[in-house]
């Protein structure tokens, strides 16, 4: 049976791979940032002293009135109605 050979680490090989890996991590980071900043996400703001000790009572919960969940419910499944058409369509282009 023949030995296994024992790979050789070139500290230098390392190092190139290092920066490359940093470079791509770099990217990627300024990627995220571009697609948050696209969906408008904020900033992660900073809370008050006394907000964060709980000191303030939370916001009260927003009630919808049955008209208006019955509404919202009829605009989403509209939406989804036309997401599934527009699948459709791009499946049947696609074959």
């Amino acid at each position: 049976m023949a030995k296994a050979k024992q790979a050789v680490i070139v500290p230098a090989f390392l190092n190139a791979a290092l920066e490359g890996l940093e470079l791509q991590r770099e990217r990627i980071v300024e990627q995220i940032q571009q697609v948050k900043s696209l969906l408008g996400e904020k900033k992660p703001r900073v809370v008050p002293a006394a907000a964060a000790a709980g000191k303030s009572k939370p916001a009260a919960k927003r009630k919808l009135s049955a008209t208006a969940r019955k509404r919202i419910a009829k605009a989403q499944k509209k939406r989804w109605a036309a997401y599934r058409k527009a699948q459709k369509a791009a499946a049947k282009a696609g074959a």
